[in-house]
């Protein structure tokens, strides 16, 4: 494959996972019910997963960050009586992704979204600000499973009334010692938002860049990351 690759990055928000594809080689159309004013790449206004069975067999690939309310560890505990109220999309994108038969990676945050935990990635492994653990799924194309590197502290902010300082920044909520916005985009690796909305539901470009840099090898059928 001498041109450059394109991958659809689904229910996109802000861009995050987007710059990480990028800085690794894909071009990257983004797709969201919801404007998003600040995504730095192509992008596509509309529902996701209709996009994606209209479209998907254009790109290369495809990856997917499903709305993860129903399923998020907060959900999962004190709101469980919530969870009725949030769409559960992870099937119907994972249906509409294999009807393309592109390869795809799947992402969601700790909790008991059903989907694979083929790679998990950890702020940790990349030196940056947050721990921010992620599951990804990954369809129709494999790669080695990275180290989950031991944390160096604690996540800085106040704990039932106790403060705790530490080498990583709690980037969700207000309040609570949670940082400004300049530290949340330190600690993210994102410097072109600065709402703090969406950097608080962004993917760090850090993990996609390392995913899609093994993606890109898969479909180019380069080394190790093989396509199946």
């Amino acid at each position: 494959m001498s041109r450059e690759p394109m991958i659809i990055d689904a229910f996109c928000g802000a861009g995050g996972a987007a710059m990480g594809y990028h800085r690794a080689g894909w071009r990257v159309v983004g797709v969201d019910l919801a404007p998003q004013p600040d995504y730095p790449f192509d992008f596509h206004q509309g529902d996701a997963v209709a996009f994606i069975r209209e479209n998907g067999y254009r790109f290369d690939a495809i990856h997917a960050s499903p709305p993860c309310q129903r399923h998020c560890a907060l959900t999962a505990g004190t709101n469980q009586d919530r969870a009725d109220r949030y769409p559960d999309l992870i099937a119907p994108t994972r249906d509409a992704i294999e009807q393309t038969g592109r390869p795809y990676v799947m992402e969601q945050p700790q909790g008991r979204a059903p989907i694979r935990r083929d790679i998990t990635l950890c702020g940790e492994m990349y030196k940056i600000g947050v721990l921010r653990h992620r599951h990804f799924e990954l369809g129709g194309w494999a790669t080695t499973r990275p180290v989950h590197r031991p944390h160096r502290g604690r996540v800085r902010g106040w704990r039932h009334g106790q403060y705790h300082d530490g080498p990583y920044l709690a980037v969700y909520g207000e309040g609570g010692g949670k940082g400004s916005v300049a530290e949340w985009q330190e600690a993210m690796g994102i410097d072109w938002t600065a709402d703090r909305k969406a950097i608080a539901e962004a993917i760090p470009p850090a993990y996609t860049q390392w995913i899609g840099e093994r993606f890109i090898r898969a479909v180019r059928g380069h080394g190790a990351d093989t396509l199946f």
